[in-house]
């Protein structure tokens, strides 16, 4: 994964695999390059972190300018943890932005429809992009801890299936900037979900690859783990898989962290749409 900055644009991270896509937009953004303040300084793109609404619109406007595209043709998603994927279009283009976020528990979304950008967003838990170059069609998933025991990744991928006729071994997957195992630590109850989930996969080489406790109670969690594993069981081929390895927590000057600031910050977003 590269991070760009070119003047008079919000800087942002992209993925090479991606970028050998021609019919393919996508980035990852940062905190900075926007207008927002307080906590949510400075690229805040949630109008739901207590900013006035003008300063999120206008991060939002950047971001579309960075991508060469229009508020209008960003589609968002309503995220509450679930492994839901809906399939967009032109028909819910603006959705979030400059029309009213209409839909609830959407946690994914898949399109084939040029024009479009799907958006989701993020403060620790994990993007996963889906592009698949021969069936030309697209998807994008917000998974935190909940919504990786629920294989959401896999949920995108036979959706694609489903919609599209995509083959899991044409798609390619990323999985974006989001916290890491040595700074994610959850209670016994949640690694034992993972565990249970994924421990006896045969891409499992070592559990603490996935949770090792650090105590009675509390253990730390590698989530980009866990979803690779969703990814190989569901047929992408490794060589397919590309893991941005950046952590939010570690790096909270320039990513929002729910972790590192307590609750107080703002929203990342990732996208991805077809030309």
């Amino acid at each position: 994964m590269k991070y760009i900055e070119r003047e008079n644009q919000i800087p942002y991270y992209s993925f090479e695999s991606f970028e050998k896509v021609a019919f393919v937009r996508h980035f990852f953004t940062t905190r900075l390059g926007g207008v927002s303040h307080g906590d949510q300084e400075s690229l805040n793109l949630s109008f739901n972190q207590g900013n006035e609404p003008e300063a999120v619109a206008e991060n939002f406007r950047r971001v579309a300018k960075a991508l060469g595209v229009s508020c209008d043709d960003i589609i968002c998603s309503m995220q509450t943890h679930t492994a839901n994927v809906e399939k967009v279009g032109r028909k819910q283009a603006g959705r979030g932005v400059t029309k009213p976020l209409d839909v609830t528990d959407i946690d994914g979304m898949v399109t084939n429809e040029p024009g479009v950008v799907l958006a989701t967003f993020y403060a620790d838990c994990v993007p996963l992009y889906f592009v698949d170059p021969v069936k030309k069609c697209i998807g994008l998933s917000h998974s935190g801890w909940r919504g990786t025991v629920g294989r959401i990744g896999n949920v995108t991928i036979q959706k694609m299936v489903k919609e599209y006729g995509s083959n899991p071994s044409d798609i390619f997957v990323a999985v974006g900037p989001s916290i890491c195992q040595n700074c994610y630590e959850v209670s016994e109850d949640v690694a034992k979900q993972f565990i249970e989930e994924f421990g006896s996969s045969k891409y499992m080489d070592d559990i603490k690859e996935l949770c090792y406790p650090t105590d009675d109670e509390h253990y730390q969690l590698n989530l980009w783990k866990a979803n690779e594993i969703v990814f190989l069981e569901a047929g992408i081929k490794k060589e397919n898989i590309e893991v941005a390895g950046i952590c939010t927590c570690c790096n909270s000057k320039k990513l929002f962290s729910h972790r590192a600031s307590h609750g107080k910050r703002g929203n990342l977003g990732a996208f991805l749409g077809i030309i």
